[in-house]
This record gives C-alpha cells, structure tokens and sequence, in this order.
C-alpha cells in the first residue's frame, strides 16, 4: 500500500468554510523560487553562512517522504540544529488547486552535506486551512508571508515579506513540469519563502501565517519545537 497522509482540511471559500478529509501522497518542496534576485541572492547568501552550496538552478525541486507531513501542533528534532521556514503550499484536491501555508522545518546542521537529506530529516508542518487558488489569483501578489519565533522570553518576528518576491504559483507549476513532476490530487507543492531576519536560527516555537489584506482573511499554524538528545 502506498504511503499517504490523511487529515481534515477546513476548505474556506468566498461563500463559506467546510471540512474535508484530505489524502496526500506526494510531498514536494520547490526551492530557490524567488522572482526578486536580489531577495534570491539574499536567501542563497543566508544559507551559504551556514554552508550551504548554491543551486545548481533555480528553482528547484526536493522530493520529501510524503509522512513528513504534519497539522500537529508539535515536532521533534534532531537536536537544536533546525530552523522553520514559512512557505506557501499548492494541494490538488478533487480537481481543484488550493493555497495553504505550511513550515519547510530543515536540519541546518546538515544542510551543508545534501539539502535534500537535511529537509527529509524534519516533519513539515501544515496549516489544515486552505482558499481555492481562483480566488486569490487576481491579487495573489498582496499575499503576504509572516513567521514569529520565541527567542529569550518573547516573540519575535523572523520573516515578513510578500509573496510578490516569489514565483507564482502558475510559473511554479511550469518550471515543475518542465522538471518532469505533475500536479494532480493528493500532490502537495511547498512554493518558496522570503528571507531571515537576521540569522537562521533554532526557536523552541515557530508560528507563522499566509495573509490576505483584500478579502481580510489569515490562514495561520504554531508549533512546537522538541529536540532529542543526541547520543552517539
């Protein structure tokens, strides 16, 4: 059988919420997706602090086991090494394309030796709240992305930027076709995020959000962050 990850989505819409039970079997994280390359270079340039080897193109796709992801309101990690990353998410469900917001958490400690072994390392937290693309598409580029962490005793903001800076999420469904991969139900695309504010860096709590300054809505999720010790 297959390995699938199931949970209950709130489908929200111009005319009203439901819930759904959703089935994704394919996880997907689109990497290096910024439309601005100066805010590109800044990303690659973050990362390359840490160790991290510039694309060989951009973007980029890194397939993850599709288990990785997660609507719990806790992970586990390896460590203290991990960061979260707020992202936009494309899911196909019964033939129609949704825009969610889900967390790329990636070990940095080993980014640096693979970043496709570095993001499979970490579970992938999911906002269960999703719009339908089409009504967001007209003005997709007033959407903004938003990440708090608790860093000594209070909230921080560690990334806010619009989506505006990123490929949208048409161009980012050529470029992976064009990469050989398709959408269809059950897939579930992460489409890219805006830089750090400050460094890249562990917090025991990432709380992050996908606004819409139009039809006045926010699709938000927190997590906690639990290390595991290390031993050996």
């Amino acid at each position: 059988m297959p390995a699938n990850v199931s949970f209950d989505a709130k489908l929200t819409t111009a005319a009203g919420s439901r819930i759904e039970r959703v089935t994704l079997g394919t996880a997907i994280v689109g990497g290096w997706s910024g439309r601005d390359r100066d805010a590109l270079q800044h990303h690659i340039d973050e990362l390359a602090k840490i160790g991290v080897k510039p694309p060989e193109k951009t973007p980029m796709f890194y397939r993850v086991g599709v288990s990785r992801l997660s609507v719990a309101d806790q992970i586990e990690v390896i460590g203290d090494g991990s960061s979260g990353e707020v992202e936009y998410v494309l899911m196909q469900h019964n033939g129609e394309l949704w825009v969610g917001a889900g967390s790329d958490h990636t070990d940095r400690v080993f980014e640096h030796m693979g970043i496709t072994v570095a993001k499979q390392l970490c579970d992938k937290p999911l906002a269960s709240e999703f719009w339908p693309l089409s009504e967001v598409e007209e003005h997709w580029d007033r959407l903004r992305l938003s990440a708090v962490i608790h860093e000594k005793g209070k909230d921080v903001v560690y990334q806010d930027g619009s989506v505006s800076g990123l490929l949208s999420p048409m161009e980012m469904l050529r470029h992976l076709a064009g990469d050989g991969g398709t959408m269809a139900d059950g897939v579930l695309l992460f489409g890219g995020t805006c830089g750090a504010i400050g460094d890249v860096r562990f917090s025991p709590r990432f709380r992050f959000e996908l606004i819409d300054p139009i039809l006045e809505r926010t699709i938000s999720h927190a997590y906690d962050v639990m290390p595991v010790p290390i031993r050996g």
